[in-house]
């Protein structure tokens, strides 16, 4: 129906006003949830994405379009659980204790939840025992945590050693993001992963999850 290519065409374009007018048409119209997202939320933020790689679109729209859908999914999340449809996976995120920045744990918590995972958001400032309790309670297949100072990395591996001592390592798939963060830090604190964007924090979870 046209109004789901509107629904895509309106997250592109980060207009989230038009993004949840049109879900709720089609959602109205009696088309199934899970068919809204995969079909045509999740495409629009892949786009997104690949517009983002290749120097078409920068924070500022990737903001927007994540606005944009995440206003479309608060109406869809409800409904997918009441019909018992799985999420792709569930992701606790948070930046780490000590860092009160949350403008890019924000974006790929959203772009997550456009891509299909439940999202778990803990804010900043979250200590490991935190991450702990909440990955247990929740049974999340992936920690996601966010740093951006220098002086808060090592609260990273930190959390790594503390759920190693609580017995939970090797039950979470643990990626880390910020800008100062590499691949080799990641191999240096004992993390799964790392992604310095948002579309590719999503890229990494799905091949987590793929390896879980």
């Amino acid at each position: 129906m046209e109004e789901l290519k509107q629904l895509h065409d309106a997250v592109l374009k980060g207009d989230a006003k038009s993004a949840r007018s049109l879900t709720e048409q089609a959602l109205a119209a009696g088309v199934p949830p899970i068919r809204i997202v995969n079909e045509f939320m999740v495409p629009a933020m892949n786009e997104v994405g690949r517009r983002f790689e290749c120097n078409e679109y920068f924070v500022p729209e990737l903001l927007l379009s994540a606005r944009a859908m995440k206003a479309a999914i608060e109406l869809i999340r409800p409904l997918l659980v009441q019909g018992g449809i799985e999420p792709v996976g569930r992701v606790v995120i948070g930046t780490v204790k000590g860092d009160l920045h949350d403008i890019g744990k924000n974006l790929v918590a959203a772009l997550l939840e456009g891509g299909g995972f439940e999202v778990i958001d803990l804010g900043v400032n979250v200590p490991p025992e935190k991450f702990i309790e909440t990955v247990r309670a929740k049974n999340a297949q992936i920690l996601a945590m966010s740093a951006l100072l220098t002086t808060t990395m090592p609260a990273m591996k930190a959390t790594i050693e503390a759920f190693k001592a609580a017995g939970l390592r090797d039950k979470v798939k643990i990626l880390i993001g910020g800008a100062l963060i590499t691949q080799r830090y990641a191999d240096e604190i004992g993390a799964d992963g790392h992604s310095d964007n948002a579309p590719g924090a999503v890229a990494l979870a799905r091949r987590a999850m793929a390896s879980a």
